[in-house]
């Protein structure tokens, strides 16, 4: 029976890093990486090394220096890439040689302009070699999802017989569906000789919003490594998001029966880290670690939150090392957040005095974007203006775009 431990490699660093806007100098990367390796990820790809000198720094960097994930450094099917990628994982405590080459038609008639025949040559070949190197080399047969299946598998096959331990299935461009990707992995497993000895690998990218999706269905067909990055940054639309796919296992251990080593607390840290490094948060209502993720606004939700968080939200913030959860004072709001508020500023008001100002609030709410705690009190009569005890922090924003 296959295990259900699911080794998480994350690519932020190679794959992230390729993100327009998202490079990353050797001292950051580094930063990250121990962040990562606090995160608990079974495997950092540090970067490219043949890429750049600075790439070949950072992979180097991280390889001395963060000893108990395995560190992973990416190679084209070529000699001299292999080679410049072990000279950066050498001092590594448990090196990985990451090999790919496409075998789809398109990019093998467009981008390479080889044969069949020599992508299984070149494959068995570069794996053979790296082999030689190191005793961890995974293979990827770039833009899996779009080759043609038995030519996939003779390239899987040709990966294992030269030595491969880990085979990686790349949605390269986000092409594939759940349904299709799942059939895949399930074909790889039942044709390919030998291949239950070694770790099956996805990749998945998001250009049609799919990525997580496609990945906890390649899970469920038999793989067991993800990769992926912190707030899927990527390629284009970005990679299958980490925080989402451990996440779901968490929440739906009933349905997702998989363990990773992941130390979910920190989660949030590890989000913000790269957000700082790169100068870019992820989008507001992503989710687990968007700045909505745990925010609320319409009344209904506020009123079952405040009653029992477990209403509205299906995890903690706390679980995945959020600061908690906000209630947002907006138009949407209702009498039950608006009075906890004041109660919070200090303010006990009857029912009647609350009717009085949250007719009062939800007019000013449709005219202004942000509403402040000044603005909170400036609507109470005069004469309830008294000075208010040091119940929370003044002059904070309440709602904001």
């Amino acid at each position: 029976m296959t295990s259900s431990r699911v080794t998480v490699f994350d690519t932020t660093l190679r794959d992230g890093e390729q993100a327009p806007g998202c490079s990353m100098t050797v001292p950051e990367k580094l930063r990250l990486a121990r962040q990562l390796d606090r995160l608990g990820v079974d495997v950092i790809e540090a970067g490219f090394p043949i890429a750049s000198e600075g790439d070949f720094e950072a992979v180097r960097a991280v390889a001395r220096e963060v000893r108990r994930p395995i560190i992973a450094g990416l190679a084209r099917a070529k000699q001299e890439d292999i080679a410049r990628a072990w000279e950066a994982l050498v001092y590594a405590e448990r090196p990985r040689i990451h090999i790919f080459l496409a075998t789809s038609d398109i990019h093998l008639q467009f981008k390479l302009k080889i044969t069949r025949e020599e992508c299984l040559r070149q494959i068995s070949t570069s794996v053979a070699y790296a082999r030689t190197l190191c005793n961890d080399v995974e293979f990827s047969p770039e833009d899996a999802t779009r080759s043609e299946l038995d030519f996939l598998c003779q390239a899987v096959q040709a990966a294992v017989d030269a030595g491969a331990t880990t085979i990686n299935i790349p949605d390269t461009v986000g092409y594939t569906v759940p349904e299709e990707y799942r059939a895949i992995i399930h074909a790889i497993r039942q044709r390919v000789r030998g291949i239950e000895n070694v770790i099956i690998s996805v990749h998945c990218h998001n250009d049609l919003g799919m990525a997580v999706a496609n990945t906890l269905a390649a899970l469920e067909a038999g793989a067991r490594q993800v990769e992926c990055t912190i707030n899927g940054i990527g390629e284009r639309a970005g990679n299958a998001a980490l925080e989402e796919i451990v996440m779901a296992t968490r929440v739906r251990p009933d349905r997702l029966q998989y363990e990773t080593g992941i130390n979910t607390a920190e989660l949030y840290n590890a989000s913000q880290l790269l957000g700082r490094t790169i100068s870019f948060a992820p989008q507001p209502n992503k989710a687990i670690v968007g700045a909505n993720a745990f925010a609320h606004e319409a009344g209904i939700h506020q009123h079952g939150v405040l009653s029992n968080p477990l209403c509205y939200e299906i995890m903690t913030p706390e679980s995945v090392g959020a600061p908690g959860n906000r209630i947002v004072l907006g138009k949407h709001s209702g009498r039950h957040a608006l009075a906890r508020r004041y109660t919070e500023l200090g303010f006990a008001l009857s029912g009647a005095e609350l009717d009085s100002v949250y007719q009062a609030f939800t007019a000013l709410a449709d005219r202004k974007k942000s509403i402040y705690d000044q603005d909170l009190i400036a609507l109470l009569p005069r004469s309830r203006r008294e000075p208010k005890p040091a119940a929370g922090p003044g002059a904070r924003a309440a709602f904001a775009n």
